[in-house]
C-alpha cells in the first residue's frame, strides 16, 4: 500500500477527531472529568485561534514578503482586529443585525478575492501583502466565532454545532465532487487553476450536499438557518475557496502552503472553502434574521 496514502489517511483522521473534539460539545464532555474548567467555547477559541495564527504565517511565507515593516505588522494588526471579534464571542455579541461596520468587513472579503483575480499585481506591493493577508485570513476566522451558540449564563444551552455540522458540508462537497469529477468529469471548471476540477464534479457536489442539507435540517432542527440553503451556499462557495487558495499559489510560485498536517499540507490548503464559506455563511444568517 502507498506510504503516503497511510500517512494521508492517519493524518485525515487526527484531523478530523480534532475538528469534532473542538467544535462539538464531545469535547467538554471528554475533558470534563479532567479539567472541569475546560468548557467548550474556550476548545472551539483555541482551535480558530491557532489555525489564525498558523494561516497567517503561511500567507506570508507564501506571499514571499519582504523583510520590511509591513512583514511585522501583519500580526499586530490581525490581533487588534481579532480581539474585537474576541470580545463579542465571549460576551455574546454577536446578533446578526444589519450592522454598517460588519458589512464593510464582509465586503472586503470579495475585494480581497476580486484584486487576487483581476489585478494581482498590486499583490506584489508590500502593503498590497499586507492587506490581502489580513482580510483573507484574519476576517473569515473572525467571524467564524459567530456562528455557533452558547450561554455561559445558562448551562442548558449548550455548545451548538453550526460550525461542526458547516465543516461536514464542506467535506461532503469536496467529497462528492471529486468522486464524479473522477467518475464522470470530462469538462474543465478552471483548467489554468485548478485542472482536475469539472463542471461535472462541481453539479454532483451541489445536488449531494443539498441532500445532507436536508438532513441536517430534519436531524438538527435547533441549528440556525435553514440547512438545505447552507448546503447549496457551501456546494457553491467552498469550490471558489479552493480555486482562490490554488490562484494564490500559482500567482506566487508555491506548491503548498506549509506542510503542518502531514500528506494533506498546511493549514490554509485544508481550510480554503472553510475560509470563504464562513462569511458567506454568516451574511445568510444576517439576511435570514432579517426576513
Amino acid at each position: 500500500m502507498d506510504k503516503n496514502f497511510i500517512q494521508r489517511t492517519i493524518s485525515g483522521i487526527i484531523y478530523v477527531l480534532v475538528i469534532a473534539i473542538c467544535t462539538t460539545p464531545l469535547g467538554e464532555y471528554l475533558l470534563g472529568s479532567i479539567l472541569p474548567q475546560v468548557k467548550q467555547q474556550y476548545l472551539f477559541y483555541g482551535l480558530i485561534t491557532l489555525f489564525l495564527v498558523v494561516g497567517l504565517y503561511e500567507c506570508i511565507r507564501i506571499m514571499k514578503f519582504d523583510n520590511s515593516i509591513y512583514k511585522w505588522l501583519v500580526f499586530p494588526v490581525a490581533a487588534i482586529i481579532y480581539y474585537r471579534f474576541t470580545k463579542r464571542f465571549f460576551y455574546h455579541g454577536f446578533f446578526f443585525d444589519f450592522n454598517f461596520s460588519e458589512m464593510m468587513a464582509l465586503a472586503l472579503i470579495p475585494i480581497a478575492v476580486v484584486t487576487l483575480f483581476k489585478y494581482s499585481r498590486e499583490l506584489y506591493f508590500e502593503n498590497g501583502k499586507l492587506i490581502f493577508t489580513v482580510v483573507y485570513v484574519t476576517l473569515p476566522f473572525a467571524f467564524s466565532l459567530g456562528l455557533p451558540k452558547f450561554s455561559t449564563m445558562d448551562p442548558s444551552k449548550t455548545f451548538t454545532l453550526e460550525i461542526f455540522m458547516l465543516f461536514v458540508l464542506i467535506w461532503s462537497s469536496d467529497t462528492f465532487a471529486y468522486l464524479i469529477g473522477k467518475f464522470f468529469g470530462k469538462h474543465k471548471m478552471a483548467p489554468r487553476i485548478s485542472p482536475k476540477k469539472t463542471w461535472e464534479g462541481f453539479a454532483g457536489g451541489v445536488v449531494l450536499t443539498l441532500i445532507l442539507g436536508f438532513f441536517v435540517e430534519q436531524y438538527f432542527p435547533d441549528l440556525r438557518g435553514n440547512w438545505m440553503i447552507v448546503g447549496l451556499l457551501v456546494s457553491i462557495f467552498g469550490p471558489l475557496g479552493d480555486l482562490v487558495e490554488s490562484q494564490l499559489k500559482r500567482s506566487f510560485a508555491v506548491k503548498d502552503s506549509g506542510n503542518i498536517i502531514p500528506g494533506h499540507g498546511g493549514v490554509l490548503d485544508r481550510l480554503d472553502s472553510f475560509i470563504i464559506c464562513v462569511p458567506v455563511v454568516y451574511l445568510y444568517f444576517i439576511l435570514e434574521k432579517l426576513v
